[in-house]
């Protein structure tokens, strides 16, 4: 079993940036990926980020450029740096877990609670 806590999320102006991060227990943290996801009011689940085991990243075309992902497998943290932030960023986060990184939210086996993130215009 595998426990994902999610933090950071808030109320942040256009033009700001937040840090999301992701805190992991009950697995072997560096020997998997975490993926990042978020879901606006009344859409799906959308992909934003992925961090594999070796370090690999990739991130959603709607968010590249103004998103870093990182991992510290010391601490069995995952963080995501958000900037130049906009309302239509405003969404529920979630972070997951998966034995290989990928965009497809079915690969993940273990979804955190989420945090939210909302942008003012």
């Amino acid at each position: 079993q595998v426990q994902l806590v999610e933090s950071g999320g808030g109320l942040v102006q256009a033009g700001g940036s937040l840090r999301l991060s992701c805190a992991a227990s009950g697995r072997t943290f560096s020997s998997y990926a975490v993926g990042w996801f978020r879901q606006r009011p009344g859409e799906e689940r959308d992909f934003v980020s992925f961090i594999s085991s070796s370090g690999i990243t990739h991130y959603a075309d709607s968010m590249k450029g103004r998103l870093t992902i990182s991992r510290d497998n010391a601490k069995n943290t995952v963080y995501l740096q958000m900037n130049s932030l906009k309302p239509e960023d405003t969404a529920v986060y979630y972070c997951a877990s998966a034995r290989v990184g990928s965009t497809v939210k079915r690969v993940y086996d273990f979804w955190g609670q989420g945090t939210q993130v909302t942008v003012s215009s």
